[in-house]
C-alpha cells in the first residue's frame, strides 16, 4: 500500500466505496488522516464496514472541518448532473479529487532521489493493453513495475515506493478530471475518440480530461502521442507548440520521419539521421492488429525512455501474452476459432477487431453507447454473419439490415452455438468466432470481465460434431 500523507491530522470524506474508494480510505488512514465515508450502495457499504472502513452519511454531518472530498470516479463529477454530495462540496469550498491525486500528492512529498519512475497511460481505446505490454517489457528487463489504476490494482494499493520503482498507470478520463498534481516521468496518449461524452458534457470536456496527463511535465519528461486520428494529433501539434517537454511522435497508419511507427507487421524507429527496424511484432503472437502495433509503438517508445536497448524491448515483446478480453484468443473448436473482445465497448475498439480477422462470425450487443455501430460499415466486409444480444439487438439489427446477415440471438449463450454451427459449417477459410459487443454489458451481466467468462465458458462448453462412417 501506498500510504496517502497529503492529509495527515485532517479529516477526509470519501464518497464511494468500490474497488477505489476501499482502497482510498485504506490509504488515508495509513497516512494520518480521519476518514469519512459513505456510498449509497448498501452492498458497498456492507463490503467496507467488512474490510473495516466505517460508514456515515457524509451528506448529514456539518463539513467545516473536512479538508478534501475523495470522490470515486464512476460518480458523476460536473455532467450530466454532478452528485448532490459533490455540489455540497462545492457549496462550502471543499476541494474535489480522486485515488489518483492522492497517489500523487504522496510520490510529490518524495525527496527527487527518492522518486519512482511513473507512466500514465491514456486513450479512447488500448490503455489497458498498452500498460499490461509496458509493465511486462519493464519487468522482463530488471526493473521494478507495478501496474495498476483503472486497470487491475488500484493505484494505492501497489507497493510502497523506493528508489528504481516503477510505476504504471492505466488513466481514464473520469480518474484525470479529479487530478491536478499527478506528474508523469512518461504520458501516452494512444487515440482520442468519442466516448463518456455524458459525463464529460461534450468532446471538449473529454479530450480536456485526456489532455491533463500532459500536465506537470517537465522538459526531461516525455509526451508519447499517436498521430493516427485528428483530435489526438491536435493535442500533439499544441505541445510541439508549447515545447516543455520532450515530445515523441507515434503511428501505426505510416512512416514518421521522428518517432515510432509500426508498418507492414514492424516497429520502426526514427529520428533525424536514420530509420531502424527493431521490433517484428509477427514474432509476438499476442499482439495482432493494427491497432496493437499503435500499443506496442508507445510501449515502445516509453521503454526506450527508461534506458532500455531496443533488442531487450523486442524480446520482451514476443513473450508477451495478452491482455484477458481483448482480442484474447481462446481456442479452436472443429476447426472454428474464438476471440474473446468483450472489452470492446464501443464502435472503435470493434473497428479493430474486425479489421483484424476475415471471415467474421461476429457476436456484438448488450447496453449500446451513442453512435451505435457508426463508423464499422467498411469492417463489414469480413462479417459473414451478425449474431445480436441483449437489448441492443433490435436497433444494431436496424443499422446493419441489408448490409450483413442478421440473426437475433438474444443471449449470449444462444449466440455462440448459432455462429459456432454456422461457421463450421461454411466451409470458409479459417472462420472466427468474435465476441466483440461495441456495446457495456451492464443488462446482461455484472462487467465486461464477466461477459468474457461467460464466453469462454460457452466455448468450452462446445464439443466439434462427431464424424459418422457410412455403412460399408
Amino acid at each position: 500500500m501506498i500510504a496517502a500523507t497529503g492529509f495527515a491530522q485532517k479529516t477526509v470524506a470519501v464518497m464511494g466505496l468500490g474497488r477505489t474508494g476501499q482502497s482510498a480510505a485504506k490509504a488515508l488512514v495509513a497516512g494520518g488522516a480521519q476518514v469519512l465515508a459513505w456510498d449509497d450502495n448498501a452492498d458497498n457499504r456492507a463490503a467496507a464496514e467488512a474490510a473495516g472502513i466505517a460508514c456515515q452519511d457524509i451528506a448529514k454531518r456539518d463539513w467545516s472541518d473536512i479538508a478534501a472530498l475523495v470522490l470515486s470516479p464512476g460518480i458523476a463529477h460536473t455532467h450530466p448532473k454532478p452528485h448532490h454530495v459533490v455540489e455540497l462540496a462545492r457549496a462550502v469550498g471543499v476541494p474535489i479529487i480522486g485515488d489518483t491525486e492522492l497517489f500523487a500528492l504522496a510520490i510529490n512529498a518524495l525527496a527527487e532521489k527518492d522518486r519512482p519512475m511513473v507512466f500514465g497511460i491514456t486513450g479512447t481505446n488500448g490503455k489497458s493493453t498498452t500498460t499490461a505490454l509496458l509493465s511486462h517489457v519493464l519487468r522482463e528487463c530488471g526493473h521494478d513495475a507495478h501496474a495498476g489504476g483503472n486497470i487491475g490494482t488500484a493505484c494505492l494499493d501497489l507497493p510502497a515506493p523506493h528508489p528504481g520503482s516503477v510505476y504504471v498507470l492505466e488513466l481514464s478520463s473520469y480518474q484525470l478530471e479529479l487530478t491536478s498534481s499527478l506528474r508523469c516521468d512518461g504520458a501516452i496518449l494512444l487515440n482520442v475518440s468519442p466516448d463518456h461524452l455524458d459525463r464529460h458534457g461534450g468532446m471538449d470536456g473529454y479530450k480536456a480530461a485526456k489532455r491533463r496527463i500532459f500536465d506537470n511535465q517537465r522538459k526531461d519528461d516525455v509526451a508519447i502521442v499517436s498521430m493516427d486520428d485528428t483530435h489526438a494529433q491536435n493535442i500533439c501539434m499544441s505541445l510541439m507548440a508549447q515545447n516543455v517537454v520532450k515530445l515523441v511522435p507515434i503511428s501505426a497508419q505510416g512512416m514518421l520521419s521522428t518517432g515510432i511507427s509500426f508498418a507492414a507487421g514492424k516497429i520502426y524507429e526514427s529520428n533525424a539521421h536514420e530509420t531502424k527496424m527493431r521490433v517484428d511484432l509477427d514474432a509476438a503472437p499476442a499482439l495482432i492488429g493494427r491497432h496493437n502495433g499503435q500499443n506496442a509503438a508507445a510501449v515502445f517508445a516509453a521503454a526506450r525512455h527508461a534506458g532500455l536497448a531496443a533488442d531487450a524491448i523486442a524480446a520482451a515483446m514476443y513473450s508477451f501474452s495478452g491482455l484477458e478480453h481483448r482480442m484474447e484468443y481462446i481456442g479452436t473448436v472443429g476447426g472454428v476459432r474464438f476471440i474473446n473482445d468483450s472489452k470492446a465497448t464501443n464502435a472503435d475498439a470493434v473497428h479493430q477487431a474486425l479489421a483484424t480477422f476475415e471471415n467474421v462470425f461476429w457476436i456484438a450487443g448488450g447496453q449500446a453507447k451513442s453512435g451505435g455501430l457508426d463508423g464499422l460499415e467498411a469492417d463489414l466486409d469480413h462479417v459473414r454473419a451478425a449474431y445480436l444480444i441483449g437489448q441492443a439487438q433490435n436497433n444494431f439489427a436496424k443499422q446493419l439490415k441489408g448490409k450483413v446477415e442478421v440473426h437475433r440471438s438474444g443471449t449470449l449463450d444462444a449466440a455462440v452455438a448459432a455462429a459456432f454451427l454456422a461457421a463450421q459449417q461454411s466451409g470458409l477459410h479459417d472462420p472466427v468466432v468474435l465476441l466483440s459487443p461495441a456495446c457495456a454489458s451492464f443488462d446482461q451481466f455484472a462487467d465486461f470481465k464477466a461477459r468474457g467468462e461467460a464466453f469462454r465458458n460457452c466455448v468450452a462448453a462446445l464439443e466439434a460434431p462427431k464424424e459418422h462412417k457410412r455403412p460399408a
